[in-house]
C-alpha cells in the first residue's frame, strides 16, 4: 500500500469515527468493509455501487453528507489520483442528486 493509500485509509476511518460521534450513526457494515478490504477498495465499492448505501442514506437523513465516502473522494483533491475520473464523477453526481453542495478542499 502506497503512502497516499495509507493516508486515504486513515481518512476513511476518520469519517467512520466522525459519523459515530457527530451524526450519532454507527456504520457497522462500513467498518467491517474497511477492516476486511481496506480503505481504497471500500471506497471504490461504494462509489461504483448502482445505488447509494444504507450508510449514505442514514447520513443524508442526518444532514451530514459531508461525512460520506463520496464527499471524501470528491472534495479533497489529494485523493483524486487514486480514482478514475468516472468514479469521481459518479461520487459527485450522487452528492449533487441529493442537493449537496460540493466544497473543494486543497
Amino acid at each position: 500500500m502506497s503512502p497516499l493509500e495509507q493516508k486515504f485509509e486513515a481518512a476513511m476511518f476518520d469519517i467512520y469515527r466522525r459519523a459515530k460521534s457527530e451524526a450519532k450513526y454507527t456504520a457497522t457494515i462500513f467498518l467491517s468493509m474497511l477492516n476486511d478490504r481496506g480503505g481504497l477498495a471500500t471506497a471504490k465499492t461504494l462509489v461504483n455501487a448502482e445505488a447509494q448505501s444504507q450508510g449514505y442514506t442514514a447520513l443524508m437523513f442526518a444532514n451530514r453528507l459531508d461525512l460520506t465516502v463520496e464527499a471524501l473522494v470528491v472534495e479533497d483533491r489529494r485523493w483524486h489520483s487514486l480514482f478514475l475520473p468516472e468514479e469521481i464523477s459518479k461520487a459527485k453526481k450522487r452528492l449533487q442528486d441529493n442537493q449537496y453542495v460540493v466544497k473543494m478542499r486543497n
